[in-house]
């Protein structure tokens, strides 16, 4: 009976223990689920990096702009007036041409983003990871706003130009600009199109960079690694 008594005491015991060791193992399990400042420095880049590449590729495709309303390039707005008296004095096919070569060359600088944007991905801290992570849904997209537009001014402008010139957009917009200007008692616009090109491209770059950030925030299927659906996964439980 003495012996009886003391094995209950003893059992008990293991039982604590064993209760006590599952706490632990739960706890455990559930801080591992949480991913690591390196995890989430990681799973951050490597998402950034497929949708600003994915952007880039898709703009720089044949008609990446022109087959895009959110992002296809139309007349600048102090020159629409040119574009609707063109149509109207049945100049029409200019104007289709200007707007086709405006696209174009944006579509031509855009194969060019895609190395700035990896290049500031890389030299993203940890805090810039946890802010954009954690921040607001287009906070990757303002983040490379305020770290690539210059950079992608300087290396587009030239691209633009070239481009202009190559398919005719330059000639085209000009001829658009002079024909509208010869029109009596009109307000003379500048014949010159470049910077609103390039502006225009890096919009519409930021414009699909945002969609892509987006999704990858709120549709589940985006997430296509293990390291992105932990990271995301975290970002879904910490926002709720």
């Amino acid at each position: 009976m003495k012996k009886a008594l003391l094995i209950i005491p003893f059992f008990c015991l293991i039982l604590s223990s064993c209760d006590t060791l599952s706490q632990v193992a739960q706890t455990t399990v559930k801080q591992s689920a949480n991913p690591t400042s390196l995890e989430m420095s990681s799973g951050l880049k490597q998402a950034l990096e497929l949708g600003t590449g994915k952007s880039a590729d898709q703009l720089s495709a044949v008609n990446g702009f022109f087959g895009n309303a959110a992002v296809k390039i139309l007349f600048p707005p102090e020159a629409q007036k040119v574009e609707k008296t063109l149509r109207s004095i049945g100049l029409g096919k200019l104007a289709d041409n200007v707007v086709l070569s405006l696209n174009r060359a944006a579509e031509d600088a855009a194969s060019q983003a895609k190395p700035i944007f990896v290049s500031a991905i890389k030299q993203m801290t940890i805090q810039d990871v946890t802010n954009i992570l954690l921040g607001s849904q287009d906070a990757a997209t303002n983040y490379f706003k305020r770290t690539t537009t210059q950079q992608l001014t300087d290396k587009f402008e030239p691209i633009v130009q070239a481009s202009l010139n190559k398919v005719g957009a330059t000639r085209y917009y000009t001829d658009a600009a002079n024909t509208y200007n010869r029109v009596p008692l009109v307000k003379k616009v500048n014949p010159d199109i470049k910077n609103y090109v390039t502006q225009k491209a890096i919009d519409g770059l930021f414009v699909v960079i945002a969609q892509e950030e987006l999704n990858i925030r709120q549709n589940l299927s985006a997430r296509t690694t293990p390291l992105l659906q932990k990271v995301f996964g975290y970002y879904d439980k910490v926002k709720k």
